[in-house]
């Protein structure tokens, strides 16, 4: 009996023994799958994005795929690719995206899809971990007769086998809606439908907009485009600094007059005009075409012989001249923002008149704020330190500009013009500081 109570005592203890081993790998497991909830919540898997620009008769689209959501919804394998596409790789995607991509008009008759091609960089969207992204380029082309402003949009892809992943789908460009690219709107997301298991299509209305708001959207781009450039707002104050001066045995000597003054800064803003407006519509209409680098560093090179000017005359009483001569340059950067747009031959026009007008509405009102003081400084020998000063500064920005764009990479120097770029209008209020001393000195010495 004792051995038979000592076989059950020591059976009890193995039993307790084994609940309390179970329990605690329950209690492990439990806390593990927390921590992994919590890493979910942590680290949400990141969505594809579907950004549309939306032309005259056709459509632009980049398709944003995060590459470890797309891989397992191929059959062939697009991680660890360091950045790279092979040719086959590349036919692969192009297949599978086709497959998947299905744009319809709203009576039933399918687009046409094509893919002109892919990028793959880092990407990092909200609360999410890093993580690869590709990109593809595509065009949908409505049929003959059909607006590309209302239709159904089917695509699958990811979806039809990752079934929580989701495609948000918004405008990036939409000319006759007023949206020339600088933010991001919203047309919904595509998802499964959990109810049937099925993935609708996105239906998608940009309604009829018109040329007014395509016009208006134009002239707000125009002066942003100026406010924005420093390189352009400083060749035109660089140009216009020694316009309140006299020149005489190659140098800058006395005040030459407000009447003057005025006049030869009209006339140099208005020789600019003339020049930009001829390049900015030859490139938009694509008669004319230079890549870009060579344009941009064709810019910095203006900035340097105005600045250089503006030290000594170089080239005294032909300033219209060189500013129309320099025009033609700086024409040839603002028509690369047009060509952008893909807009129709009527939607062209508008955009060149509007965006022009932008521009010489940012123009006027820096020749406004400036010319004031530039006119009462010149009247006094502070003047000199002061034009010294804005063509040494404008002689380093150009070099440090020319240096980036050679090299294709930022360097300090452009970094810190930049900044100091950016502080405009404390320039501007230096500017009338200097001009309100200035002022008081000479009355001082009047009386």
């Amino acid at each position: 009996m004792p051995g038979n109570l000592f076989g059950i005592e020591k059976r009890s203890q193995f039993l307790t023994d084994t609940n309390m081993t179970r329990m605690w790998n329950k209690m492990i497991l439990l806390l593990l799958l927390l921590s992994a909830a919590q890493l979910a919540i942590a680290h949400p898997m990141p969505h594809s994005v579907l950004s549309l620009a939306v032309g005259s008769d056709m459509i632009e689209a980049e398709l944003k795929i995060p590459l470890k959501e797309l891989q397992p919804a191929v059959s062939f394998n697009v991680t660890d690719l360091g950045g790279t596409l092979d040719a086959m790789l590349r036919r692969q995607l192009s297949d599978y995206l086709i497959s998947h991509f299905h744009p319809k008009s709203l009576n039933g008759k399918p687009w046409t899809v094509a893919v002109t091609g892919f990028s793959i960089a880092e990407a990092e969207q909200t609360a999410t971990a890093r993580y690869e992204e590709l990109t593809a380029y595509l065009t949908l082309q409505p049929p003959p007769g059909e607006s590309n402003r209302s239709f159904d949009l089917y695509y699958d892809g990811v979806l039809h086998q990752v079934v929580t992943h989701k495609i948000f789908v918004t405008v990036s460009r939409d000319w006759q809606n007023g949206e020339t690219g600088d933010q991001e709107n919203s047309l919904g997301v595509i998802g499964l439908n959990v109810a049937d298991n099925t993935v609708p299509p996105l239906h998608v209305n940009l309604s009829h907009g018109s040329r007014f708001k395509g016009f208006a959207a134009m002239v707000r781009l125009g002066i942003h485009h100026i406010a924005e450039g420093a390189d352009h707002l400083l060749f035109l104050l660089v140009l216009l600094l020694p316009a309140t001066l006299a020149a005489e045995n190659r140098r800058w000597t006395k005040y030459a007059g407000t009447r003057r003054t005025v006049f030869n800064m009209l006339k140099i803003a208005t020789a600019f005009t003339v020049g930009h407006s001829i390049s900015l519509f030859l490139g938009a209409m694509q008669w004319l075409s230079l890549p870009p680098q060579p344009v941009e560093i064709g810019i910095a090179v203006t900035i340097l012989v105005a600045a250089v000017h503006a030290l000594r005359p170089i080239f005294p009483k032909r300033e219209v001249i060189i500013a129309g001569v320099f025009g033609l340059v700086h024409g040839l950067a603002f028509s690369t923002v047009l060509t952008e747009l893909h807009l129709g031959p009527a939607e062209l026009l508008y955009s060149l008149l509007g965006f022009n007008i932008g521009i010489e509405l940012m123009q006027v009102f820096l020749i406004l704020l400036t010319i004031p003081w530039l006119i009462i400084l010149s009247k006094n020998n502070h003047y000199k330190s002061v034009r010294i000063i804005g063509a040494v500064f404008a002689i380093i920005a150009s070099v440090a500009w020319m240096s980036e764009r050679i090299a294709l990479q930022p360097n300090t120097a452009s970094d810190l013009v930049g900044q100091v770029a950016a502080q405009g209008k404390w320039i501007v209020l230096v500017l009338v500081v200097l001009a309100g001393v200035s002022t008081l000195k000479l009355n001082s010495r009047t009386i």
